[in-house]
């Protein structure tokens, strides 16, 4: 099918408010035009309908990337920061935006809507009462469906079966400083022209794609707020590693957000006795440095001193692991051939006939009768 096909489909699909399919739609349009700012921004949408709003903001960076004009992806971008609390991201959004569609009210009163809780998160104003339903409804962590979830509003129940979430193409680890989170996502030989890492104040958003591979995203909302203009990453050759700037020093119990009643657990850094050291979540109260450890292990490996036999393997082991394809298989070849008497590096010599064993001198070779 088409992609313009598939994009009418998609908008079918939303006016009659299945955003699910809507997304689907979406989505396979995108497969087959990839290039097509007005599809990221309109899945978008839908994914804010789906208050999927990470993906979202994704969605509606991509389309801002493909066509910097485009005053919906804004809109929408500013929307689902907004959602997601991420007020001064969703206020630059939204001004952008606005300079290409001026005279639209809804930036306006978006933007007012940002300053508004901007001043409110500087002077500290009492928070949202217990009793109050939250705006934030997406739960990050959690991205399964519960199968026969009841509708307590109108009494009325459903089902929906969702197949279990697909096992990550690379796996991610994180560790924590006093100041900074340390995100290590383990992706071999990947360039860097094909990752894309954006910060905002709570979220982290990482593309890797790959000319004929599935895309992948990383975009969690994070346990707490970084400084974007802070953080920074690089590319090496068996991971991506990037670096988060705390906004405030305090532990992070994990590195996403939960809606669980977590405790942050602020840390005196003037207590730090080596403020570089590394603090990873497991680790008890006595820090140990893995990566000095790692690399004491192996000094002590390589100045291991051994006498006799178990010298004289090792000595046959790093010639063999060190050793080209030919060189392996004559070792192999005069080893099994002469009952272990011999040991050739000389394919040449040992691949053009049998080799016969050589026993130490003042022994015997004697075949084994049956």
């Amino acid at each position: 099918m088409a992609p313009a096909d598939l994009e009418k489909r998609a908008k079918e699909a939303f006016v009659d408010d299945n955003f699910e399919l809507a997304v689907d739609l979406y989505s396979q349009a995108i497969d087959l035009d990839p290039n097509n700012a007005d599809l990221f921004a309109d899945r978008a949408q839908a994914n804010i309908k789906l208050t999927s709003f990470t993906d979202a903001v994704a969605d509606a960076s991509k389309a801002i990337e493909l066509d910097p004009s485009m005053a919906k992806a804004y809109l929408r971008k500013g929307t689902a920061c907004l959602k997601l609390e991420e007020f001064q991201t969703a206020k630059a959004a939204l001004e952008s935006g606005a300079s290409f569609a001026p005279g639209d009210a809804r930036f306006s009163n978006l933007i007012k809507e940002c300053d508004e809780r901007i001043a409110a998160e500087t002077t500290d104003l009492p928070k949202q009462s217990a009793g109050a339903s939250p705006s934030i409804v997406a739960d990050l962590s959690d991205h399964t469906t519960t199968v026969g979830e009841s509708d307590q509003s109108n009494g009325s129940s459903h089902q929906q079966i969702v197949a279990p979430p697909a096992k990550p193409k690379y796996r991610h680890e994180y560790y924590q400083k006093p100041n900074e989170v340390v995100v290590t996502i383990f992706a071999k030989r990947v360039q860097a022209k094909h990752v894309v890492v954006d910060f905002g104040e709570q979220i982290l958003s990482v593309t890797i794609e790959i000319p004929g591979e599935d895309v992948y995203h990383f975009q969690p909302r994070l346990f707490g707020k970084i400084k974007p203009e802070d953080c920074r990453y690089q590319v090496l050759s068996t991971k991506i590693e990037i670096h988060l700037a705390k906004d405030d020093p305090f532990n992070w119990t994990t590195l996403e957000f939960t809606k669980e009643p977590l405790v942050p657990q602020k840390i005196n850094v003037s207590s730090v006795v080596e403020v570089g050291r590394s603090t990873y979540p497991s680790s008890k109260s006595r820090a140990v440095n893995w990566d000095e450890l790692e690399a004491q292990v192996k000094k002590e490996e390589k100045e291991e001193k051994l006498d006799g036999d178990a010298a004289l393997n090792k000595f046959f082991r790093e010639i063999y692991q060190g050793a080209d394809e030919d060189v392996r298989r004559a070792m192999s070849k005069s080893f099994v051939e002469s009952n272990g008497t011999v040991l050739s590096t000389n394919w040449k010599e040992v691949g053009a006939k049998k080799v016969e064993g050589t026993p130490p001198d003042g022994m015997e070779m004697k075949k084994w009768e049956y």
